[in-house]
């Protein structure tokens, strides 16, 4: 007769969960802010709303997850930074319409629970919270035996917010004559990393702790560089300036992110040449033999985030971001569009430091 079987038996160890919630606990409490009620452990996270100061109050939500970057940290053993990724990833997609993040889930499934690698994944998570200024009040942490590889997990997130509805930002007051305004990324950020992955590892046959010249540091401390997060500079400017269009540079790089929120009747005007690109993109492009279209769609090339303001602030707004050590640049404008076809257009180099 054998011995009676435990969940332990079969890869699942609740006890070892039960003490990782305590060290999460400690992590939420950092990210504490007002409107969060109750500790972690709960079966839901609680958030009062207070709306004194908003009339037609809306939530606006999204979710994402890292993707492929995560290959990077298994392979260097390094978790520490992901779950900033994981925060920006979300919390970038709800302030471009306005909203001022407010709460913030996760959920991380990994095949053998190991506690160190889940605290520091966390740890990350709740520095993301910190910096978009948001509350971690709950998520998931899930054991799965045989579903992942060896020390690999996987992970999403989810970001509320809130703006008032007269003030939501849609692009829908864009006109010919304003001005875009890019945000610097602080690298690749996290898409485009299935041709990175193919560039670096299949075509060059480096390895994470390789050292590039051209990078200045290892491979791998390049690729973990954590994703830009835009919250504090993005509603520093929605308070004082007219800001009517913003765009998250992610899949789809400047131009499929910018279409998405400019009117129809108006097309965009991309100067080439106005802004500094990190050296890691000129490197992948050369290592790679990829195309300059290409590169524009797939990766941000050192433009994180797009506001779109009237052409009278721009000047103004450039300074309160160089006031807030962002580093940003006129990058293009707003003109009206003649016909069905044009949408965006590209100067010439040449053309970089022409008045628009």
């Amino acid at each position: 007769m054998t011995k009676p079987l435990t969940y332990a038996d079969a890869g699942v160890d609740i006890d070892k969960a039960n003490s990782l919630v305590d060290s999460i606990k400690k992590i939420a409490a950092g990210t504490r802010r007002p409107g969060v009620m109750g500790d972690i452990g709960g079966f839901g996270g609680l958030f009062s709303l207070s709306l004194d100061n908003l009339k037609r109050p809306a939530l606006v939500s999204s979710t994402d997850g890292v993707g492929t970057k995560l290959k990077i940290a298994f392979d260097l053993d390094k978790h520490d930074t992901v779950g900033i990724d994981l925060v920006a990833m979300c919390v970038n997609d709800i302030v471009v319409q306005g909203a001022k993040p407010l709460f913030f889930l996760d959920y991380l499934s990994m095949g053998h629970l190991k506690t160190d690698t889940a605290e520091a994944i966390i740890s990350g998570i709740g520095e993301g919270c910190r910096q978009a200024q948001c509350a971690l009040i709950g998520g998931e942490t899930a054991e799965m035996p045989g579903f992942y590889g060896e020390n690999e997990y996987d992970l999403a997130g989810f970001a509320v917010g809130v703006v008032d509805d007269s003030k939501i930002v849609d692009g829908s007051e864009i006109r010919p004559g304003y001005q875009l305004v890019g945000i610097a990324s602080s690298g690749i950020h996290s898409n485009g990393f299935s041709l990175v992955r193919k560039v670096c590892f299949e075509l060059m046959k480096l390895k994470v702790t390789d050292h590039v010249t051209d990078l200045g540091c290892t491979l791998g401390e390049e690729l973990l560089r954590p994703t830009r997060i835009y919250a504090r500079p993005v509603m520093n400017l929605l308070r004082d300036f007219p800001v009517h269009g913003i765009a998250h540079i992610t899949g789809g790089g400047i131009p499929d992110n910018v279409l998405r929120i400019v009117p129809e009747r108006c097309k965009v005007r991309i100067r080439k040449g106005s802004w500094p690109v990190p050296p890691v993109f000129d490197w992948l492009q050369k290592a790679g033999n990829i195309e300059t279209p290409e590169m524009m769609r797939t990766f941000n090339c050192g433009i994180g985030m797009i506001v779109v303001v009237p052409g009278e602030v721009a000047d103004e707004v450039l300074q309160r971001l160089a006031g807030m050590d962002e580093k940003a640049y006129l990058i293009g404008d707003i003109v009206a569009r003649k016909d069905s076809s044009e949408t965006i257009e590209w100067l010439d180099e040449e053309d970089a430091c022409a008045p628009l």
